[in-house]
């Protein structure tokens, strides 16, 4: 190949890749992450902590703006995107944790794909089972992780996996929450899939 059919193979990817987002779904998919790391920051501080009831909360609202965004921004890659930016905020302004980030990304593919197979065949609910997916997933990476960093003492996990099951069952509230706020925001004219 010649340098000239190199550098045009380049920048055709590079413009596939920057057209396959617009601006506005660019600013929406970060007004989206930057949301929902605040939202979540605030319940777990008003509420006092890790207890139950704020992680119940945190974890709906969430995956309720999870799904408002997909609905919004339906595009391929949506989710990693979302996930990148997410874990971006999350290390940079809050001190997250960098382990954290490979089993979401991870979550984030598998969850893209098993949307995109869902459309494929025409079934329906493709971002619901895509974003329950993607917190499962989540949820038993982070598991993963922990039981990695507690390998010396196993007995810790038994404390972590009521924390973990009750913020999935906040995530499957927040499925609800999520498709009933999608159902308002078509009828108000906002979403139009």
């Amino acid at each position: 190949m010649t340098t000239m059919t190199l550098k045009r193979a380049r920048t055709s990817r590079l413009a596939d890749f920057c057209g396959r987002w617009s601006a506005r779904e660019l600013i929406i998919i970060g007004v989206f992450a930057a949301t929902a790391k605040v939202s979540t920051v605030l319940i777990a501080m008003v509420g006092g902590g890790m207890n139950p009831l704020s992680l119940l909360l945190k974890n709906m609202v969430f995956t309720t703006l999870l799904v408002v965004m997909l609905f919004k921004v339906c595009r391929p890659g949506t989710l990693c995107l979302f996930v990148i930016v997410s874990s971006v905020v999350n290390f940079l302004l809050l001190g997250g944790n960098l382990t954290l980030i490979p089993p979401m990304l991870l979550a984030a593919v598998i969850a893209e794909l098993l949307m995109r197979f869902i459309q494929k065949n025409n079934l329906p609910g493709a971002v619901y089972w895509g974003v329950g997916c993607f917190d499962l997933l989540c949820k038993f990476g982070s598991l993963g992780i922990s039981f990695l960093m507690m390998r010396e003492s196993p007995a810790m996990m038994a404390a972590v996996m009521p924390i973990v099951i009750i913020g999935y069952i906040g995530s499957l509230i927040g499925l609800w929450t999520g498709s009933k706020s999608i159902k308002e925001l078509r009828h108000a004219g906002l979403i139009r899939s």
